[in-house]
């Protein structure tokens, strides 16, 4: 058996015909009934029913199919990462739009002085996006705020951060030490698009507090959302880590959770199957230095949320 066998059986499986395997390989249909035939006798099972000059997959060929899409593919990442040895590596990475206004751009400031050899290329979008992205292969790395749901991506948690309840300087909150929780069901609210890690996360806490959020405004900037809670008083969350500047300059009052249910990290994500190279490593490295770092902004004038 060997990844020849394999890849026309693939082929076989994603056509649902050895000749149309064939014309797409362009191999002969008997070279392809051969190597089927192959398989066969040497796992003693039937990968394929034929019926009526129709193939019905097996229960075997399907879990033969399972391995065999795997492990082509990891085989196919091998002849890359050889074949490229000779040349200049090359790491795209993936960040959520909090990670990217928070730590991306002094992070990969950092990989290149580390790594002055390698090219990077990085993109910045929500989490469900990033995920995707990582899914396709279409990036190498992500660093996200929000949950990963796909049982394909690894998720490390790295970097301490946490969410705040911000609102304008003038708003009446400001002057108040402790705030209820249904006291925010009246209050409009600045929030970031669906597919967002922070606004998941908000999301679920209102629910499980059977409150709704009232939604002025939406939108996928942190800037944006920001001068909304300034110029029109709404009330916004967003992580500790974006609204220092702010906070300096007392235009922003910042109303942390109680609880600490709005804790959370940033973290690293790649595939299951990926194959960790050189530059992964050496950027994963420099994320973790970020780890105990503290978020916390010192402030004077600073409210609690409570239930």
């Amino acid at each position: 058996m060997t990844i020849r066998h394999l890849r026309i059986f693939l082929e076989v499986v994603k056509n649902k015909s050895m000749n149309a395997a064939a014309a797409k390989l362009y191999i002969s249909q008997p070279t392809v009934s051969q190597a089927i035939r192959e398989l066969e006798e040497h796992y003693g099972v039937l990968l394929f029913e034929r019926l009526n000059r129709r193939l019905y997959i097996t229960d075997a060929g399907r879990r033969l199919f399972t391995y065999a899409k795997s492990l082509v593919k990891q085989f196919d990442d091998l002849e890359e990462k050889m074949f490229n040895l000779s040349k200049k590596e090359k790491i795209r990475i993936g960040a959520t739009i909090t990670v990217g206004e928070a730590i991306l751009s002094d992070v990969i400031n950092r990989f290149n002085k580390k790594e002055p050899n390698i090219e990077v290329y990085s993109y910045m979008n929500n989490t469900r996006l990033i995920e995707n992205k990582l899914l396709k292969s279409e990036i190498d790395i992500g660093i996200v705020e929000g949950q990963i749901k796909s049982s394909d991506l690894i998720s490390i948690p790295e970097v301490n951060d946490y969410l705040v309840l911000i609102c304008s300087t003038k708003h009446p909150f400001a002057r108040k030490k402790t705030i209820k929780l249904e006291e925010l069901a009246n209050e409009n609210f600045a929030m970031r698009e669906k597919g967002s890690g922070t606004r998941e996360l908000f999301e679920r806490y209102m629910a499980e507090n059977g409150l709704d959020i009232k939604i002025a405004f939406e939108g996928n900037s942190p800037e944006a959302i920001k001068k909304e809670v300034i110029n029109n008083n709404y009330l916004a969350v967003i992580s500790i880590c974006l609204v220092e500047e702010e906070v300096k300059n007392s235009q922003i009052h910042i109303i942390e959770c109680a609880e600490g249910a709005w804790d959370r990290y940033f973290s690293i994500v790649y595939h299951k199957d990926k194959v960790l190279t050189k530059g992964m490593e050496s950027l994963i490295e420099i994320i973790r230095d970020y780890k105990n770092k503290s978020t916390r902004i010192k402030t004077d004038s600073e409210s609690r949320l409570i239930k």
